[in-house]
């Protein structure tokens, strides 16, 4: 009798429960009659407005020979060989050092190492420290201080300064692989040979910021249109969606005691935002009639399978199988709503090089 009462309350007032009822008895009542009240969220009504104010700034980024040619540099020298060098160590060199550090006299956590590799220009020591490493030779020995960053993570480390000695194994050099079709061969290209290897960069780079830009573009539509159309949604269906990305969270770092699960305050705000677009973007696709674009549709699964060697294999299998296509839907329905907002706001458009919109300075 609750269940039917309550279905036929819900349509006879044209609402839309956003989650189970909480029901709670009447029992003020002396008579026979049984009374309830039921309380639940309802689906916000959406009236999306602002849409022409959305500005987005669309990069129009040029691809160079010099990055291509950056790109192929750095394929060599992750296929390249330390040799020891007898001569003072230089930028791009790997010096092997034992070192010491003390704060106050006393050694500390992290503060000593034997037979570590350094290579100078990496950025993966202190800048003081490495700089304190060029132009040596093997068997040198130098003692040298280093203030560590007021942000450092060690606590116990933030802003003090702290003395390092430091022992010169050797100094190693980068023997590169030449460029010939064999270095195309050690990264399985087996035909072609290097003109090959140089045109496969070139589209991956080109794929590279392509995605960026998709990316940066999204984020300025769901964002514009987020403050163009502020409006509150159920708590129950951010609660689902906080824990549905706790779970994922868990899944990628390999959580499986529950216990041990980031706390879900961390995904509330994320999930609200998620929850807001998902109502946002829904009522700009219906009131617009955007339908699915099978072109669109067939080019993202083709740029889902394009490093693979049988990517026109897969390509015909993953459009031929229901499950995985309803997956993808949805996003080329979201590419499109995001190409609407572009397309009716206010879009500027700025040129800009690859290096620096891939690698923008600090």
């Amino acid at each position: 009798m609750v269940g039917q009462s309550y279905r036929d309350a819900v349509q006879q007032e044209n609402l839309s429960p956003a989650a189970q009822p909480h029901i709670e008895p009447d029992v003020s009542g002396q008579d026979k009659t049984f009374a309830y009240t039921a309380t639940f969220e309802v689906m916000p009504e959406v009236s999306l407005k602002g849409l022409d104010k959305i500005e987005i700034n669309v990069p129009e980024v040029t691809l160079n020979e010099s990055d291509c040619d950056a790109m192929l540099d750095n394929l060599r020298r992750q296929k390249a060989e330390w040799v020891a060098a007898e001569r003072e160590s230089a930028k791009g060199d790997r010096v092997i050092v034992d070192f010491d550090g003390k704060l106050k006299g006393e050694s500390f956590p992290g503060g000593t190492g034997s037979e570590v590799p350094i290579e100078l220009g990496a950025g993966a020591m202190l800048p003081e420290f490495e700089d304190a490493l060029y132009a040596v030779s093997a068997g040198d020995e130098k003692i040298f201080k280093v203030k560590f960053p007021k942000e450092y993570q060690a606590e116990d480390l933030q802003g003090k300064k702290v003395e390092f000695s430091v022992k010169v194994h050797r100094v190693e050099a980068q023997d590169l692989p030449p460029l010939d079709d064999s270095l195309a061969e050690a990264y399985g290209v087996a035909e072609g040979g290097l003109e090959k290897l140089k045109t496969d960069i070139r589209e991956n780079l080109d794929r590279e910021w392509q995605q960026k830009v998709r990316g940066d573009v999204r984020e300025q539509a769901m964002n514009g249109l987020l403050e163009a159309n502020p409006f509150e949604v159920p708590e129950s269906m951010i609660g689902q969606e906080a824990h549905s990305m706790q779970h994922e969270a868990m899944r990628q770092y390999g959580i499986e005691d529950h216990d041990q699960a980031p706390p879900i305050d961390n995904f509330t705000e994320a999930a609200k935002k998620r929850v807001q677009l998902t109502f946002l973007i829904r009522q700009l696709i219906d009131d617009n009639d955007i339908q699915v674009d099978a072109d669109r549709l067939k080019v993202r699964v083709e740029q889902l399978c394009a490093t693979y060697e049988n990517s026109a294999e897969m390509v015909a299998n993953y459009m031929a199988n229901p499950q995985f296509m309803s997956q993808i839907e949805p996003m080329v329905m979201e590419d499109q709503a995001v190409d609407w907002i572009v397309e009716h706001g206010k879009e500027k458009k700025r040129t800009i090089d690859f290096k620096d919109y891939m690698t923008p300075s600090a």
